[in-house]
Order: C-alpha cells, then sequence, then structure tokens
C-alpha cells in the first residue's frame, strides 16, 4: 500500500516560541506515579503452542500455514497469556459471546490489578478521587470501571472517564489525562485502569494477514497505575477517607505530556466493526509514519523542554511489534539496549495493547529504579494514526 502523504496544518512549536506554557520543573511538586500493577490471565501458552490452534480457527481446511508459521516466528513472542484456555474459543460463537467473556474476565482481573495497585501505594479504594478506564477490546453500558465502582467499594462521588478507542496508545494517553487532572486538582488521587482481552476478538474463519499478525501478536492482562497530586507527598489521602497508610513516595513525576494526530493516516490502524466484533486493522505503512514523521514530533517535544533524545535514560516504548521497534529505534539513533525493556515485554507477553506501557513501566520499577533524576520517556501510538508522549523524571 502506498503510505499517505501527511500534510501538517501546523508546524510543530519550536523551543522559543513554547518557552512561555513551559510546564513548571519537576521540583514544583506535580503528579507522582505512585505505584503500577499488572493482573495476567491463568491461562500461560508458548508460542509454538498457540500456533496450530489459532490456525485451526482463523484457516480453512488444507489452506496453506506458510503466512501463519512465518507470522508467528517472526513476531518476538515466546508466551502470552489468555483470557480462555485455547480450546474455548472455537466455541464462542457471535460476537455476544465473546464480549460477555470480555466483561467476566476483564471484572476479575480488574479488580486484581487495582486492588493490587492501591495495596502497593498504601492506599484504600475509598482513596481514589478519579478513575480512568480504558479498553478497545470490549463494551459494556454501564462500563465495567461502574461495575467495579461498587465491586471494590469506591466513593459514590468517584469521578470516572470510560475511554474507547484509543487502543494501544490508551496506556500512554490515559496517563496524560491523568496528568491533566492532577494538575488542577493537586490534593487528589487518580487511577488509570486498562483491560485488553485481544485473543477475544480474534475472528474464526478470517485468513487475512491483518488476522494472522493480530494472532501471533496480541496477549491479554490488565493493569493499574496509581498516581498522586503534587501535594500529597507529605501523607494524608488528599480528598479520600484516609484509611490506608500511604507508602513513600518513590516513583516518577509525569513533567509533561504532548499528543499527536497524524492526518491522512484513519485507515492505517484501528478496527472494521460488524456481526463479528471487531476486526482488527494493521496496515504495513505504519513503521514508515513512524520513520517518516514521529521522530521530529518527538525531538521537538523535548526541545520545549531543553532535553535531547540523548537525555532521556529511560525509555518505555509500546512494543507495537518487533517493526515497530526497530522503526522506532532507527528514527531516534537509539543505542541497541535502549528500547530492551520493551523487547523483554513482548517476548514474556506479547503485545497487550492498552496495557503494554504499564506492564513494562511494572517491570522497571520491580527490578530496580532508575537513578534520582533520571529523565524517563513514555510513549505509543494508536489508531487516529496517533501517538502520545509522557515526559517523566525520578
Amino acid at each position: 500500500m502506498r503510505v499517505p502523504v501527511l500534510v501538517e496544518h501546523a508546524p510543530p512549536p519550536s523551543a522559543s516560541a513554547s518557552s512561555a506554557r513551559r510546564p513548571p520543573p519537576p521540583s514544583a511538586a506535580g503528579p507522582r506515579i505512585a505505584a503500577v500493577r499488572c493482573a495476567l490471565p491463568p491461562h500461560r501458552y508458548a508460542q509454538h503452542e498457540l500456533t496450530g490452534p489459532i490456525g485451526d480457527l482463523c484457516l480453512s481446511p488444507g489452506a496453506d500455514r506458510a503466512l501463519l508459521h512465518r507470522v508467528h516466528a517472526s513476531a518476538g513472542v515466546r508466551t502470552r497469556h489468555l483470557a480462555l484456555p485455547i480450546e474455548r474459543y472455537a466455541r464462542l460463537g457471535d460476537f455476544g459471546r465473546s464480549n460477555d467473556a470480555w466483561l467476566e474476565t476483564g471484572l476479575e482481573l480488574g479488580e486484581e490489578a487495582l486492588s493490587g495497585a492501591l495495596r502497593e501505594a498504601g492506599l484504600a479504594p475509598a482513596d481514589v478521587d478519579l478513575l480512568v478506564f480504558a479498553s478497545i477490546t470490549g463494551v459494556a453500558a454501564p462500563s465495567l470501571d461502574a461495575r467495579l465502582a461498587g465491586r471494590m467499594g469506591l466513593r459514590p462521588d468517584v469521578k470516572r472517564i470510560p475511554l474507547f478507542g484509543l487502543g494501544c496508545v490508551a496506556g500512554a494517553a490515559g496517563l496524560a489525562r491523568v496528568h491533566d487532572h492532577l494538575r488542577g486538582h493537586p490534593d487528589d488521587t487518580a487511577v488509570l485502569l486498562t483491560v485488553e482481552l485481544c485473543s477475544l476478538t480474534l475472528q474464526r474463519g478470517d485468513g487475512s494477514r491483518a488476522n494472522l499478525v493480530a494472532g501471533a501478536l496480541f496477549g491479554d492482562g490488565a493493569a493499574a497505575l496509581v498516581a498522586r497530586g503534587g501535594n500529597t507527598d507529605g501523607g494524608g489521602s488528599g480528598s479520600g477517607s484516609g484509611s490506608g497508610t500511604v507508602a513513600p513516595a518513590s516513583g516518577p513525576r509525569v513533567v509533561a505530556t504532548r499528543s499527536h494526530l497524524y492526518p491522512g493516516t484513519e485507515r492505517l490502524l484501528g478496527w472494521e466493526i460488524g456481526a463479528a466484533g471487531f476486526r482488527v486493522v494493521i496496515d504495513a505503512g505504519v513503521p514508515d509514519i513512524v520513520r517518516g514523521h514521529f521522530g521530529r514530533h518527538l525531538r521537538a517535544f523535548l526541545a520545549e523542554h531543553e532535553l535531547t533524545v540523548d537525555d532521556i535514560g529511560t525509555w518505555i516504548c509500546h512494543p507495537g511489534g518487533p517493526r515497530i521497534l526497530s522503526a522506532v529505534s532507527e528514527t531516534l539513533g537509539l543505542s541497541e539496549e535502549a528500547l530492551d525493556c520493551s523487547r523483554r515485554s513482548l517476548a514474556a507477553v506479547g503485545n497487550m495493547s492498552s496495557v503494554s506501557v504499564l506492564h513494562i513501566l511494572e517491570g522497571i520499577r520491580a527490578r530496580r529504579a532508575p537513578q534520582p533524576g533520571t529523565w524517563g520517556l513514555l510513549l505509543a501510538m494508536g489508531p487516529g494514526f496517533c501517538s502520545e508522549l509522557v515526559l517523566l523524571r525520578w
């Protein structure tokens, strides 16, 4: 496919033009990430164990499986967790049954992730002032976050923002919206909850390249991130119940964020929604968009904060797949090991859409937190086609 020619509505702002709106430095007590916790389904499979069953689901009997084997071998995935045992997928039937499974499993994983993150932060459910919820792999009204609020004991006056349609970028975009709220409400505690059960969107009887790539790449999981406003570092729990024992502040601060839409690219990534549910759209031109345009916007964003790519010590890049990671690395001139955390996450659990950047952040915090003063950049891309950047500092 010919890659769309992008026509920018306005050039990225220069560092000098944007200096008047540069946010305060981290010492001005911006929002801090207090905890991150992921929850994975118990059904874990090696990649080679899934190739045959997924071929049975997607391909006609006797169909050539050469493409199936190639995409499974080159996806960069070793193991994945699925919402259901693999043998149950053939019996799901229609979109309604798949969506019911999303709601049932999503509630369980969402509760596990959220309760774990609050426990890590030393907080209780009643301490949460804002709950941002993101998922693109199922739908419900009341939304999953509303159902969890009563189930977990969140306050009746908790603010909720359910997000749909952002896809893989939602982990970064959700964190950015949490940052926006906490900058204006520095006494608050906010939670980002993402639940993605990508395997339930696999289209049975669809042997298209996009469906086979999705079947080779995506995994299932949930993640919750707790962030606290700048006035909460000294203890206390904002407007919440105060029933938790607040953990010491140790996570990175969110310094600034940036969103960007790329005009003329709406059909590169997303869903075609029909009677069978969510049919994936993954265009082969996505890495070329990254190489041609993403680096310029990222560098302009950093320049507004008097930073360069070389100043970033920790990269948290959504693992869209090996080709996306290579495109990001090439366009930014990164070292071979700069995106190792993303590649490790992809190998261990696959691409979990909006959950992935939080899974990477959890892994960084669990292994060894960066040294104080280290700059980090959390970034993702998704339907739109769009990108989201979140500047962090430990």
